[in-house]
């Protein structure tokens, strides 16, 4: 679903802000664009590309969407490309984003396919060294960017959030990327390698990622991801 002129589009998990941009331009200056996103360091990157843009109709601002109110809408879409799989109770969060759009406003996202679909990932490469992850407290669900990747599962918790309409749309494309694009040492920490396996871990990375390897510093990867469509059902669809 194409942003139209004149709307109202909030861009959840927004990051440095690309996306954001790229739809302050589609709705143009009688409609307006609210990037958010909980990294108060993306959100500076992202502000200082809307201003090098000239665009007076996007802002962003430093919230959960899976909690807050971010006090802008009520908005006509809500669009995350690759933002909400990190929601650890995601029929909360659905619901949280649909309260804050009109009555028929639309929810459009795009999440992952299952692991076993992208091959790229390097997470499954990496359990040998990884610290295993607690499991989640009581009433919280595991995160992850494959968390929403059985649409079955998906369809409920949207169901679950209230929201109607739900479709799916799979995509399969294929992308010539650097190795800067696939994975970033710095996170390893984050994704569960200790330090002391850090150079273990680089050398499954580069194992892994050699079978996708068509030049020196260029992969081409297989990409599988759907993109869901919902409307909250509150009001006249439009």
């Amino acid at each position: 679903m194409a942003p139209r002129k004149g709307q109202r589009v909030v861009d959840v998990g927004c990051g440095g802000g690309d996306t954001s941009l790229s739809l302050a331009q589609a709705v143009g200056p009688t409609g307006y664009v609210v990037g958010v996103d909980i990294s108060a360091a993306l959100l500076d990157l992202a502000r200082r590309r809307a201003r090098d843009a000239g665009l007076p109709n996007l802002t962003f601002v430093e919230a959960d969407m899976q909690t807050e109110s971010i006090g802008k809408g009520p908005f006509d879409v809500a669009l995350s490309q690759f933002g909400v799989m990190f929601f650890d109770e995601p029929a909360h969060a659905f619901a949280n984003i649909g309260r804050q759009l009109r009555g028929g406003g639309r929810l459009v996202f795009a999440a992952w396919q299952e692991v076993g679909r992208n091959p790229w990932h390097i997470g499954t490469a990496l359990q040998p060294v990884v610290t295993t992850a607690p499991a989640p407290e009581p009433g919280k669900s595991m995160t992850g960017p494959f968390s929403l990747g059985e649409v079955g599962h998906t369809e409920g918790i949207l169901e679950g959030a209230g929201f109607a309409h739900i479709t799916h749309t799979a995509h399969e494309i294929t992308v010539h990327v650097p190795a800067s694009a696939i994975v970033d040492p710095s996170l390893l920490d984050f994704m569960g390698v200790p330090p002391e396996r850090l150079q273990e871990a680089l050398a499954i990375i580069a194992q892994h990622l050699d079978r996708f390897r068509v030049g020196a510093d260029e992969y081409r990867l297989p990409l599988a991801f759907n993109v869901f469509e919902a409307a909250n059902p509150q009001g006249p669809a439009g």
